[in-house]
Protein backbone atom coordinates (compact mmCIF):
# COMPACT_ATOMS: atom_id res chain seq x y z
CA UNK A 1 0.00 0.00 0.00
CA UNK A 2 1.18 3.52 -1.24
CA UNK A 3 1.47 6.76 1.62
CA UNK A 4 -1.01 7.94 -0.42
CA UNK A 5 -3.97 5.50 -0.03
CA UNK A 6 -2.49 4.83 3.85
CA UNK A 7 -3.30 8.64 4.39
CA UNK A 8 -6.68 8.25 2.39
CA UNK A 9 -7.23 5.59 4.41
CA UNK A 10 -6.26 6.95 7.82
CA UNK A 11 -8.77 10.16 7.37
CA UNK A 12 -11.82 7.25 6.81
CA UNK A 13 -10.86 5.26 9.91
CA UNK A 14 -10.22 8.64 11.97
CA UNK A 15 -13.82 9.62 11.11
CA UNK A 16 -15.30 6.59 11.68
CA UNK A 17 -13.38 6.54 14.99
CA UNK A 18 -14.72 9.68 16.44
CA UNK A 19 -18.01 8.57 15.52
CA UNK A 20 -17.14 5.29 17.73
CA UNK A 21 -16.60 7.30 20.74
CA UNK A 22 -19.69 10.16 20.12
CA UNK A 23 -21.97 6.52 20.94
CA UNK A 24 -20.23 6.92 24.46
CA UNK A 25 -18.44 10.35 24.69
CA UNK A 26 -20.50 13.69 24.26
CA UNK A 27 -18.78 16.35 22.92
CA UNK A 28 -15.44 17.11 23.81
CA UNK A 29 -13.48 16.99 20.08
CA UNK A 30 -10.66 19.22 20.72
CA UNK A 31 -9.80 16.92 23.87
CA UNK A 32 -10.42 13.51 21.59
CA UNK A 33 -8.57 14.85 18.29
CA UNK A 34 -5.40 15.62 20.86
CA UNK A 35 -5.24 12.59 22.57
CA UNK A 36 -5.46 10.54 19.32
CA UNK A 37 -3.06 12.23 17.52
CA UNK A 38 -0.94 11.40 21.12
CA UNK A 39 -1.35 8.08 20.20
CA UNK A 40 -0.93 8.06 16.08
CA UNK A 41 2.69 9.95 16.81
CA UNK A 42 3.67 7.41 19.95
CA UNK A 43 3.66 10.78 22.49
CA UNK A 44 1.85 10.71 25.77
CA UNK A 45 -0.20 13.53 27.38
CA UNK A 46 -1.03 15.21 30.29
CA UNK A 47 -4.93 15.99 31.11
CA UNK A 48 -6.22 18.82 33.09
CA UNK A 49 -9.63 18.96 34.50
CA UNK A 50 -11.46 18.70 37.35
CA UNK A 51 -13.10 15.73 38.43
CA UNK A 52 -16.34 14.00 37.00
CA UNK A 53 -15.40 15.34 33.51
CA UNK A 54 -15.63 11.84 32.01
CA UNK A 55 -11.80 11.27 32.21
CA UNK A 56 -11.43 7.57 32.73
CA UNK A 57 -14.27 6.95 30.49
CA UNK A 58 -12.71 8.83 27.31
CA UNK A 59 -9.69 6.80 27.89
CA UNK A 60 -11.28 3.54 28.39
CA UNK A 61 -13.41 4.31 24.96
CA UNK A 62 -10.79 5.60 23.19
CA UNK A 63 -8.75 2.10 24.32
CA UNK A 64 -11.40 -0.64 23.20
CA UNK A 65 -12.48 1.60 20.04
CA UNK A 66 -8.64 1.04 19.15
CA UNK A 67 -8.48 -2.38 20.31
CA UNK A 68 -5.98 -1.78 22.95
CA UNK A 69 -5.14 -3.05 26.22
CA UNK A 70 -6.59 -0.36 28.91
CA UNK A 71 -5.05 -0.20 32.94
CA UNK A 72 -6.08 2.21 35.03
CA UNK A 73 -3.61 3.45 38.12
CA UNK A 74 -5.32 5.27 40.47
CA UNK A 75 -2.25 7.46 42.50
CA UNK A 76 -2.35 8.06 45.93
CA UNK A 77 0.62 9.00 48.44
CA UNK A 78 1.61 5.57 49.54
CA UNK A 79 1.76 3.88 46.16
CA UNK A 80 5.52 2.28 45.55
CA UNK A 81 6.98 1.82 42.69
CA UNK A 82 6.84 -2.26 42.91
CA UNK A 83 2.89 -1.33 43.09
CA UNK A 84 2.80 -0.26 39.22
CA UNK A 85 5.86 -2.02 37.54
CA UNK A 86 5.31 -5.74 39.21
CA UNK A 87 7.57 -7.45 41.45
CA UNK A 88 9.51 -10.62 41.99
CA UNK A 89 7.57 -13.36 44.25
CA UNK A 90 8.85 -17.11 45.60
CA UNK A 91 7.00 -19.57 43.88
CA UNK A 92 5.84 -22.95 45.44
CA UNK A 93 9.18 -24.71 43.56
CA UNK A 94 11.08 -21.76 45.43
CA UNK A 95 11.87 -20.09 42.69
CA UNK A 96 11.51 -16.07 41.82
CA UNK A 97 8.97 -15.13 39.34
CA UNK A 98 7.82 -12.29 38.06
CA UNK A 99 4.51 -11.01 38.89
CA UNK A 100 3.77 -7.93 36.02
CA UNK A 101 2.15 -4.56 37.70
CA UNK A 102 -0.43 -2.35 36.06
CA UNK A 103 1.82 -0.54 33.71
CA UNK A 104 1.99 -3.42 31.15
CA UNK A 105 -0.85 -2.54 28.96
CA UNK A 106 -0.94 -0.35 25.71
CA UNK A 107 -2.89 2.25 27.34
CA UNK A 108 -2.19 3.41 31.08
CA UNK A 109 -4.55 6.07 33.05
CA UNK A 110 -2.36 7.38 35.51
CA UNK A 111 -5.29 9.02 37.78
CA UNK A 112 -4.32 11.94 39.49
CA UNK A 113 0.13 11.43 39.38
CA UNK A 114 0.67 14.48 41.55
CA UNK A 115 -1.03 12.91 44.51
CA UNK A 116 2.24 10.07 44.46
CA UNK A 117 5.59 10.88 45.80
CA UNK A 118 8.33 11.86 43.44
CA UNK A 119 9.83 7.93 43.78
CA UNK A 120 6.69 6.63 42.15
CA UNK A 121 6.28 9.04 39.54
CA UNK A 122 10.09 8.33 38.64
CA UNK A 123 9.35 4.53 38.01
CA UNK A 124 6.24 5.37 35.77
CA UNK A 125 8.19 8.18 33.47
CA UNK A 126 11.23 5.58 33.32
CA UNK A 127 8.74 3.22 31.31
CA UNK A 128 7.27 6.47 29.75
CA UNK A 129 11.05 7.27 28.06
CA UNK A 130 12.25 3.74 27.55
CA UNK A 131 8.94 1.37 26.87
CA UNK A 132 10.75 -1.22 29.58
CA UNK A 133 11.06 -1.32 33.18
CA UNK A 134 14.32 -2.71 35.02
CA UNK A 135 13.28 -4.97 37.94
CA UNK A 136 16.04 -6.49 39.84
CA UNK A 137 18.21 -5.66 37.34
CA UNK A 138 16.61 -7.31 34.65
CA UNK A 139 14.82 -5.42 32.15
CA UNK A 140 11.09 -6.16 30.90
CA UNK A 141 9.98 -4.77 27.85
CA UNK A 142 6.44 -2.89 27.69
CA UNK A 143 4.39 -3.82 24.63
CA UNK A 144 4.14 -1.53 21.86
CA UNK A 145 2.00 1.04 21.32
CA UNK A 146 2.72 2.14 24.72
CA UNK A 147 0.94 5.23 25.75
CA UNK A 148 0.29 7.08 29.12
CA UNK A 149 -2.28 9.68 29.89
CA UNK A 150 -2.11 10.96 32.95
CA UNK A 151 -4.55 13.71 34.97
CA UNK A 152 -3.95 16.56 37.11
CA UNK A 153 -6.67 17.78 39.35
CA UNK A 154 -6.37 22.21 38.77
CA UNK A 155 -8.13 22.73 41.98
CA UNK A 156 -7.08 20.58 44.04
CA UNK A 157 -3.37 21.35 45.19
CA UNK A 158 -2.82 20.48 48.86
CA UNK A 159 -1.10 17.61 49.96
CA UNK A 160 0.98 16.61 46.33
CA UNK A 161 3.57 15.98 44.91
CA UNK A 162 3.44 18.91 41.58
CA UNK A 163 5.31 16.92 38.46
CA UNK A 164 8.92 18.71 37.92
CA UNK A 165 9.08 21.18 35.18
CA UNK A 166 11.95 18.18 33.70
CA UNK A 167 8.97 15.55 33.80
CA UNK A 168 5.98 17.95 32.56
CA UNK A 169 8.46 18.04 29.64
CA UNK A 170 8.02 14.20 28.55
CA UNK A 171 4.53 14.86 28.19
CA UNK A 172 3.88 15.87 24.60
CA UNK A 173 0.24 17.62 25.15
CA UNK A 174 -1.05 19.29 27.75
CA UNK A 175 -4.97 18.87 27.07
CA UNK A 176 -7.19 20.77 29.05
CA UNK A 177 -10.29 19.33 29.76
CA UNK A 178 -13.09 21.93 30.11
CA UNK A 179 -16.93 21.72 31.59
CA UNK A 180 -19.61 21.00 29.08
CA UNK A 181 -21.75 23.56 27.19
CA UNK A 182 -25.95 23.67 28.82
CA UNK A 183 -26.64 21.17 25.48
CA UNK A 184 -23.70 18.76 25.57
CA UNK A 185 -24.58 18.26 29.92
CA UNK A 186 -27.99 18.00 29.25
CA UNK A 187 -27.27 15.03 26.47
CA UNK A 188 -25.18 13.34 28.77
CA UNK A 189 -27.59 13.47 31.54
CA UNK A 190 -30.19 12.08 29.59
CA UNK A 191 -27.80 9.43 28.06
CA UNK A 192 -26.04 7.93 31.43
CA UNK A 193 -29.26 8.45 33.93
CA UNK A 194 -31.43 4.91 31.10
CA UNK A 195 -30.60 1.61 30.73
CA UNK A 196 -29.00 1.49 27.71
CA UNK A 197 -25.03 0.71 27.38
CA UNK A 198 -23.86 1.53 23.74
CA UNK A 199 -21.41 -1.06 22.61
CA UNK A 200 -18.46 0.32 20.86
CA UNK A 201 -17.06 -1.40 18.22
CA UNK A 202 -12.70 -2.19 18.15
CA UNK A 203 -11.85 -0.21 14.71
CA UNK A 204 -7.72 -0.86 14.87
CA UNK A 205 -5.41 -3.01 16.67
CA UNK A 206 -2.23 -2.74 18.05
CA UNK A 207 -0.16 -3.54 14.56
CA UNK A 208 -2.24 -1.14 12.42
CA UNK A 209 -1.58 1.88 15.08
CA UNK A 210 1.86 1.11 15.00
CA UNK A 211 1.54 1.50 11.02
CA UNK A 212 -0.11 4.57 11.46
CA UNK A 213 2.86 5.91 14.00
CA UNK A 214 5.61 4.82 10.97
CA UNK A 215 3.57 6.58 8.52
CA UNK A 216 3.12 9.74 10.40
CA UNK A 217 7.03 9.55 10.60
CA UNK A 218 7.32 9.31 6.92
CA UNK A 219 5.44 12.32 5.73
CA UNK A 220 8.04 14.86 4.10
CA UNK A 221 7.94 18.39 5.75
CA UNK A 222 8.67 21.31 4.12
CA UNK A 223 11.72 23.83 5.06
CA UNK A 224 9.70 26.93 6.06
CA UNK A 225 7.37 24.95 8.13
CA UNK A 226 10.60 23.17 9.97
CA UNK A 227 11.45 26.76 10.46
CA UNK A 228 8.41 27.97 11.36
CA UNK A 229 8.43 25.25 14.56
CA UNK A 230 11.60 26.21 15.81
CA UNK A 231 11.28 29.82 15.78
CA UNK A 232 8.14 29.91 17.36
CA UNK A 233 9.54 27.74 20.24
CA UNK A 234 12.82 29.71 20.22
CA UNK A 235 10.65 33.12 20.56
CA UNK A 236 9.34 31.57 24.18
CA UNK A 237 12.86 31.99 25.65
CA UNK A 238 13.22 35.01 27.28
CA UNK A 239 17.49 35.17 27.82
CA UNK A 240 17.86 35.31 23.68
CA UNK A 241 18.78 38.71 22.81
CA UNK A 242 15.90 38.17 19.68
CA UNK A 243 13.25 37.76 22.28
CA UNK A 244 10.30 40.23 22.50
CA UNK A 245 10.06 42.80 25.14
CA UNK A 246 6.26 40.83 25.61
CA UNK A 247 8.12 37.59 26.53
CA UNK A 248 11.08 39.00 28.53
CA UNK A 249 8.47 40.70 30.66
CA UNK A 250 6.39 37.78 31.03
CA UNK A 251 7.92 34.62 31.20
CA UNK A 252 10.88 33.06 33.49
CA UNK A 253 11.59 30.12 31.15
CA UNK A 254 10.35 28.82 27.82
CA UNK A 255 10.15 25.59 25.75
CA UNK A 256 13.11 23.61 25.18
CA UNK A 257 13.89 21.18 21.83
CA UNK A 258 11.85 18.35 22.50
CA UNK A 259 8.64 21.30 22.10
CA UNK A 260 10.08 21.66 18.70
CA UNK A 261 10.15 17.96 17.53
CA UNK A 262 6.74 17.37 19.26
CA UNK A 263 5.42 20.47 17.12
CA UNK A 264 6.44 18.26 13.83
CA UNK A 265 5.16 15.16 15.21
CA UNK A 266 1.72 16.58 16.05
CA UNK A 267 1.93 18.62 12.97
CA UNK A 268 2.33 15.39 10.63
CA UNK A 269 -0.04 13.77 12.53
CA UNK A 270 -2.97 16.70 12.02
CA UNK A 271 -1.96 16.60 8.54
CA UNK A 272 -2.79 13.20 7.94
CA UNK A 273 -6.22 13.18 9.35
CA UNK A 274 -7.01 15.67 7.75
CA UNK A 275 -6.44 14.51 4.36
CA UNK A 276 -3.06 16.26 3.76
CA UNK A 277 0.18 14.90 2.00
CA UNK A 278 2.41 17.18 3.67
CA UNK A 279 1.72 19.35 6.92
CA UNK A 280 1.89 23.63 6.68
CA UNK A 281 2.29 26.47 9.54
CA UNK A 282 -1.98 25.83 9.99
CA UNK A 283 -1.13 22.35 11.30
CA UNK A 284 1.92 23.57 13.97
CA UNK A 285 -0.47 26.35 14.76
CA UNK A 286 -3.64 23.54 15.01
CA UNK A 287 -1.47 21.87 17.47
CA UNK A 288 0.99 24.38 19.18
CA UNK A 289 -1.30 25.40 22.23
CA UNK A 290 -1.46 21.88 23.68
CA UNK A 291 2.18 21.39 22.83
CA UNK A 292 3.73 24.51 24.58
CA UNK A 293 1.51 25.25 27.60
CA UNK A 294 3.27 23.33 30.20
CA UNK A 295 6.45 23.72 28.81
CA UNK A 296 6.92 27.61 29.39
CA UNK A 297 6.85 28.57 32.76
CA UNK A 298 5.57 32.51 33.50
CA UNK A 299 6.68 34.71 35.88
CA UNK A 300 5.31 36.92 39.13
CA UNK A 301 4.64 39.54 36.84
CA UNK A 302 2.22 37.51 34.26
CA UNK A 303 0.88 35.88 37.51
CA UNK A 304 -0.17 39.13 39.17
CA UNK A 305 -1.78 40.56 35.73
CA UNK A 306 -3.80 37.53 35.65
CA UNK A 307 -1.97 36.81 32.34
CA UNK A 308 -2.12 32.77 31.31
CA UNK A 309 0.11 30.16 29.52
CA UNK A 310 -2.81 30.28 26.90
CA UNK A 311 -2.52 34.15 26.58
CA UNK A 312 1.21 34.11 25.85
CA UNK A 313 1.04 31.17 23.26
CA UNK A 314 -1.57 33.00 21.74
CA UNK A 315 0.60 36.58 21.70
CA UNK A 316 3.61 34.22 19.99
CA UNK A 317 1.56 32.16 17.21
Amino acid sequence: MSDVTAINNLVAKHRALKKEIAKIIVGQDLVIDQILLSIYTGGHSLLIGVPGLAKTLMVNTIARTLGLDFKRIQFTPDLMPSDILGSEILDQNRNFKFIKGPIFANIILADEINRTPPKTQAALLEAMQERAVTITGVQHKLSRPYFVLATQNPIEQEGTYPLPEAQLDRFMFAIELKYPSIAEETQVVKTTTNDEFPEVNPLFNAEEILEVQHLVRRIPVPDNVVDYAVKLVSSTRPGLETSSDYVKQYLDWGAGPRASQNLILGAKAHAAINGKFSPDIEDVQAVAMGILRHRIIKNYKAEAEGISEEDIVNKLL
